[in-house]
């Protein structure tokens, strides 16, 4: 796998390396000793898929706080998204600040995003599934999240949001 950081410390866009032969490739897409080489969290306890049926639906920006805060490796399995890491761990030199990267099942490229980060994406096609992994178990109560639209984060979304839950929409401004 390569890993090439981002502009934000701890996101690391991942891309497998193929090896191609008559019937097609074989890549890896996960390795423990790669990850912690990496410095990164290897710990995956959970795996979740969200389908989105249509283009311009918008999920985040999501996470979780305290105890419970995760890090996710993100993968789109079919159509595309624009994916978008937000870094909201105070004190670090890049505090408020997004990255994002076009994850496509074409490119086959993944997303690491460490804990104390926000994730969110808006799919760029129809029938659109995303692959989280992930290194704590789900804990409602520990859930957060920011506005999509904050005009804290200015997160500059490629497309119109066509869809988006009613919890996504109303979380309240940064402060």
């Amino acid at each position: 796998m390569i890993f090439c950081e981002a502009k934000i410390a701890g996101v690391f866009e991942v891309r497998p390396e193929p090896h191609h032969d008559e019937r097609g490739f074989f890549a890896r897409t996960w390795c423990q000793h790669e990850f912690e080489a990496h410095g990164l969290n290897s710990r995956l306890v959970q795996c979740s898929i969200s389908f989105n049926a249509r283009k311009g639906t918008l999920r985040g920006m999501h996470f979780q706080a305290g105890e419970h805060a995760e890090a996710k490796l993100i993968r789109c399995t079919m159509g595309a998204v624009y994916d978008v890491v937000l870094d909201t761990r105070e004190g670090s030199p890049t505090f408020k600040q997004w990255v994002a990267v076009t994850l496509t099942a074409e490119n086959r490229k993944m997303i690491y995003i460490p804990e104390g980060c926000a994730h969110g994406f808006l799919t760029l096609e129809d029938s659109t599934e995303v692959f989280y992994q992930m290194s704590e178990f789900y804990e409602a109560a520990s859930g957060r999240g920011f506005r999509w639209d904050d005009p804290a984060f200015k997160i500059s979304w490629p497309a119109k949001v066509e869809v988006i839950s009613e919890r996504d929409r109303s979380y309240p401004d940064f402060e």
